[in-house]
Order: C-alpha cells, then sequence, then structure tokens
C-alpha cells in the first residue's frame, strides 16, 4: 500500500533503547550530544527579537517564490560582510536546508540518478536523497594529520556514475575541515566533466575554530559549473525554530537562467517559507553578531579543554577546524557503538558512535562543543577515566 521509498527501518537502535531505560530509571547521563542552540544555555535579546517579530508586515500573506526581495536583499548583505557580493537575483529562499536539498534533487536528478556525498559526514543525506528516488554514493576524506578529499576516489567515481551533483559540508559536519581552495579546484573540475553541479552546505560556516583563513571566498565568484550554496538562521541565528534557509545559485549565465526557472515553479508549488520571518528578517539578521560570539567562545573553549585532558590519555581528539562538534578516536578494542554503550553505562555519558555519520575505521565517537562547559569539562573527565581504565 505504501511507497518503498518511506519504508524505514523505524526499530530503536541498542543505544537509543539504552538511554531510554536509564531515564525510566531516573538515571540523566551527561548529554554530550546536545546541538540544539535554544537548549545550550546560551543567551538570547529576547526582547529585541519578539520586538521585531511583532511588526505588523508580519501579518500580511505576500507570496513570492523565490522569497520577499528585502528578505534576499538581507541575505545579499550577510554575505557582503563576509567579503562575497551576492545579487538578490542570486538568492533563493527555502523552509529549511532539508528542503533546499530536495528543491535542488528535483532540479537535477531524475528517479534512479547519483549524487555524490562526502563521508564521513551528516547521515542526512542518504534520507533526503532516498525520499527524491536518488542514490546517494559517498566519496572519501581520509585523516592524517587532517582531513583530505581522496580526490583519486572522486574522479573515479565520478567517471563511472556520471552523478547529477557533489555534495560539500564546508565546514564539514562532524569532522569540522574546511574545503581547500586546491580540493575545490579538483572537484569543480570533476563536476564539469561529469556535467554536474556542486552542492556546498555553508551553515557551520560562522564558527571557524583556526585562526587562519581556509578557504577564498572568491571561489565562488564565475564558478565553471551551477554552484549552490546552503545556509540559514538554523545556525547563523541560533534559531532553528525560525525556518527560513536559503540557496545562492551562481554560475554559468544560461545554465543558471533555465535553474532558476524551474525552480521557481518548484518553490511556487509549495511557498513553505515562513512570512513573519521573512518580513522582519532584515532587523533579526544583524542580531547574529552578539548571538554568535558567545558560541564562538563556548565552543573554543570546551575544544581547549578537551585537548588539556587528553593530552595523557589514549583517547585522541582528532583536528577540527570548525563547526560544532569535535571527533574522538578510542582504542579499536571495541566497534564505535560498543564504546557508546560501554559509556553511557559505565561512565554514564552519552555521546554519538561515528558510524552514524559512516566512518570507516571503528572507534570513533563525536561529541559536541556546544554543551554547557561545566557539564562538558564533567562528561569528558569522565569519558577519558573510563577509556583508561579499560
Amino acid at each position: 500500500m505504501y511507497s518503498r521509498r518511506t519504508a524505514f527501518d523505524l526499530d530503536l537502535n541498542p543505544l537509543t533503547r539504552r538511554i531510554e531505560q536509564l531515564r525510566a530509571q531516573g538515571r540523566d547521563p551527561v548529554d554530550l550530544t546536545e546541538s540544539n542552540p535554544t537548549r545550550a544555555g546560551l543567551p538570547y535579546p529576547e526582547h529585541e527579537i519578539v520586538q521585531a517579530l511583532g511588526s505588523g508586515e508580519a501579518l500580511r500573506y505576500r507570496p513570492v517564490p523565490f522569497g520577499l526581495a528585502e528578505a534576499r536583499g538581507a541575505v545579499c548583505e550577510y554575505y557582503g560582510e563576509r567579503g562575497v557580493a551576492v545579487e538578490p537575483d542570486e538568492i533563493i529562499l527555502t523552509a529549511s536546508t532539508s528542503e533546499a536539498y530536495t528543491h535542488l534533487f528535483k532540479l537535477l536528478a531524475d528517479p534512479g540518478d547519483t549524487v555524490l556525498v562526502p563521508s564521513p559526514t551528516y547521515p542526512l543525506f542518504q534520507y533526503l536523497a532516498h525520499l527524491e528516488s536518488v542514490r546517494a554514493i559517498p566519496f572519501p576524506f581520509h585523516y592524517l594529520d587532517r582531513w583530505t578529499c581522496d580526490l583519486d576516489e572522486l574522479n573515479d567515481l565520478s567517471r563511472r556514475h556520471k552523478p547529477k551533483a557533489i555534495l560539500l559540508v564546508h565546514p564539514n559536519n562532524p569532522t569540522g575541515s574546511f574545503v581547500r581552495f586546491d580540493e575545490w579546484r579538483a572537484i569543480a573540475r570533476a563536476a564539469e566533466e561529469a556535467g554536474a553541479a556542486v552542492i556546498c552546505d555553508e551553515v557551520f560556516v560562522d564558527y571557524p575554530l583556526v585562526d587562519e583563513p581556509l578557504f577564498d571566498p572568491a571561489c565562488w565568484t564565475n564558478p565553471s559549473v551551477p554552484i549552490f550554496l546552503l545556509n540559514g538562521l538554523s545556525k547563523t541565528l541560533l534559531l532553528p525554530q525560525f525556518k527560513l534557509s536559503w540557496i545562492v545559485a551562481r554560475g554559468p549565465i544560461e545554465r543558471l537562467r533555465e535553474a532558476r526557472s524551474r525552480l521557481e515553479m518548484i518553490c511556487d508549488l509549495y511557498l513553505s517559507v515562513n512570512g513573519p520571518v521573512q518580513s522582519t528578517l532584515r532587523r533579526l539578521l544583524p542580531m547574529r553578531r552578539s548571538l554568535q560570539e558567545p558560541v564562538r567562545l563556548r565552543l573554543r573553549s570546551n575544544l581547549d579543554r578537551l585537548r588539556l585532558l587528553a593530552t595523557r590519555s589514549t583517547v585522541r581528539v582528532l583536528e577540527v577546524e570548525g563547526g560544532w562538534y569535535a571527533v574522538l578516536r578510542l582504542p579499536s578494542v571495541r566497534s564505535d557503538e560498543e564504546w557508546a554503550l560501554f559509556l553511557l553505562d559505565e561512565a554514564g555519558v552519552l555521546v554519538h558512535p561515528g558510524h552514524l555519520f559512516d566512518f570507516a575505521r571503528p572507534g570513533h565517537l563525536v561529541i559536541s562543543l556546544l554543551t554547557r562547559n561545566e557539564r562538558f569539562e564533567a562528561g569528558v573527565r569522565r569519558l577519558i577515566e573510563v577509556v583508561d581504565s579499560g
């Protein structure tokens, strides 16, 4: 009766079952996976946000497929402050980056077509591609002193599968690696040879964890292939509930003209973007300066503390360049899921097992640097003590 696309495995995994058991017993583990900014004890200018939303403009319904002109102009100003000149006609507003991906999969791929996705990375892509009847094939990043793209494997996969799009996450979630200039040029060449577009997710770009610049934004200027940059208020303003994201569409003029026409039809069929937030975006976006600074301080503070605590431990902290997460490598005496269950039971600490993010090797765990400082340090101390004691 129902489609194969929605035949998900809905059984709880062992880690989720164990968490539910512990909470039913009144035991609340230290959660080192917290990534919801509205639950992370961050300061919000509540009065200013509510005041902005109280504008009478929020009561007017103005159905515009790509979003209100003044909202798209506000997004352009955001990019201008990052050193990237963007025009309002290049902006397409969506309700979320997930919706942006599904719009782009509809635009670029027919059922059965292929897109290439980085690995390891967030598992969302596999689900979104599956729902659009598109095959998501991973291309690997390897860790030496930092995460780097396996360009030979990418080129081989691109030649064999002729993907409709190559996906990037910049910086990646959860590895925190930025796309370097030489990697971007090679990826753009692979996309050009395959006749593919590039989709680049930049939702964590405002949260670098290193001082030196890692990427020249001029790379997004006059690209040789269609490139679609994704971002939104979930991370930029720490307001995921406001449901507004965007696509920046760039590339060869003729190919972009047709892409825009097709995307306009797709967006017009949904008209899903939050109207009140659009009408007040020009007042909301400047608030990001005060909202983001406490986050950057917390991320760097937690990362510094993590590295210090792990100095003499068998727990290795992998290099991270940006974003909200850190990746730990533990001794390979257990699988990542076995480690996660062991730490939950023995240390009372909740972590993400690496297999959720498609890590190729066992023994990887992912933790959130967004966790409140005191809970983060307490959880990391417990984790390291239990790992080092066996």
